[in-house]
């Protein structure tokens, strides 16, 4: 393997790791387990504590590796083992099978974030060789893709554990730039429920359709005043709250009141942006103005909100060890923002665990086919973890 000037080169090790996870096409939704058994096997012979928090169905899992001294602090390293599905993509090479060229990785995962978790592997007999005064705890998530719906489990069983890490470090792709704020994501299906009828007689039935299209327009006029009256933050792309409705599916055929019709809609908040407000206006609406103008006729139509993700907004300060720490190691004199959302802000909520994003690759590479990463990403990757284990020694 060759790189270009002045870029930094991978080491065969992450290389080989790359190779492996990518070759597991964990797509979110299912199963991860061979994943992550091939990981615990790795770990545990080097003296890994193994902790598997294992979904409902027995074929996902968390895991939740420590090394070093059995004491409170340390960091906790994490990354997501799914991937986003790469059907209907146009690949250039087989998206499970890495392929390097031109100085760039390519694989389903391989930015997005398998990269992150590869350097994480390599360096695991480093980081037991270290003589650590704090432990070093590696965490690989299920189903971070579909709205982090695995690590809230992983984040209970830590709050549960007799010792509580210090700080954590989430390795989505940021170029290793330092990520303290991200906004949060509501995402939830409506289901309409209305009364079918004949379309000639509209007044004997309730249009789902028509209902659920005035809770779009309601979602749209809930984003307008968001751009219009803020709260803004010109650190975020867009700068302000966002509303989205991302599909609508209702209806049989023309001549039949549509019975029933589902909206998938989502916010994404400035994590200073009140959740539980933006989440009250939407129900509020719900339950003071539509469904009571459905049930004016029919006592048996209204509608069901069903929550798919709820994950919060993260702000962490530039004064928290972490960002300072993070800061030192990767040279960086200023902290950014990014509009897409990561699991730091559910170890920050829900674990109370001071927390900053920061890992190789661009996001822009994210989920597109022949996705990659750069080599000289992972090479700086390395050097940050070589770093983050001179900081963390006796």
């Amino acid at each position: 393997m060759t790189t270009a000037p002045n870029t930094l080169a991978p080491s065969e090790a992450t290389l080989n790791w790359c190779r492996k996870l990518i070759a597991h096409p964990s797509v979110s939704m299912t199963p991860n387990m061979a994943l992550i058994e091939e990981v615990k096997a790795h770990l545990e012979p080097l003296g890994y504590d193994c902790l598997v928090v294992r979904d409902d169905s027995n074929t996902k899992a968390n895991l939740y590796a420590t090394i070093g001294p059995k004491v409170d602090g340390g960091v906790i390293l994490s990354g997501h083992s799914d991937v986003v599905p790469t059907e209907g993509q146009n690949w250039a090479s087989d998206p499970y099978t890495i392929d390097i060229r031109d100085d760039r990785l390519y694989g389903r995962g391989s930015c997005d974030m398998k990269g992150f978790l590869a350097c994480l592997l390599a360096k695991a007999e480093t980081f037991k060789n270290a003589n650590l005064r704090v432990p070093i705890h590696l965490a690989f998530t299920y189903d971070e893709e579909v709205g982090c719906l695995g690590v809230p489990s992983l984040v209970e069983a830590i709050n549960n554990l007799p010792h509580k890490p210090a700080m954590c470090i989430v390795g989505e792709p940021t170029e290793m730039k330092v990520i303290t704020q991200h906004k949060g994501k509501y995402s939830a299906r409506a289901h309409f429920t209305g009364r079918s009828g004949h379309s000639s007689l509209p007044g004997e039935g309730v249009n789902a359709v028509e209902f659920a299209s005035q809770f779009v327009v309601f979602l749209r006029q809930l984003g307008r005043t968001c751009r219009d009256e803020g709260p803004h933050d010109d650190d975020f792309v867009p700068n302000h709250t966002t509303f989205h409705s991302g599909v609508i599916n209702g209806g049989t055929q023309l001549n039949i009141i549509p019975q029933n019709c589902f909206v998938d809609f989502e916010f994404r908040n400035l994590p200073n942006h009140d959740r539980m407000e933006l989440k009250g206006q939407i129900f509020d609406y719900l339950d003071n103005t539509l469904i009571p103008e459905m049930c004016e006729t029919y006592d048996d139509v209204g509608v069901e909100i069903e929550v798919v993700s709820d994950m919060p907004g993260l702000a962490t300060g530039d004064d928290e060890e972490v960002t300072k720490l993070v800061m030192a190691l990767t040279g960086a004199n200023t902290t950014g923002k990014v509009s897409f959302g990561t699991e730091a802000g559910v170890f920050s909520a829900m674990g109370e665990i001071p927390t900053v994003v920061c890992g190789p690759g661009n996001i822009e590479q994210a989920h597109k086919p022949d996705e990659f990463i750069e080599l000289d990403q992972l090479g700086r990757c390395e050097v940050f973890l070589d770093k983050l284990i001179g900081a963390l020694v006796k």
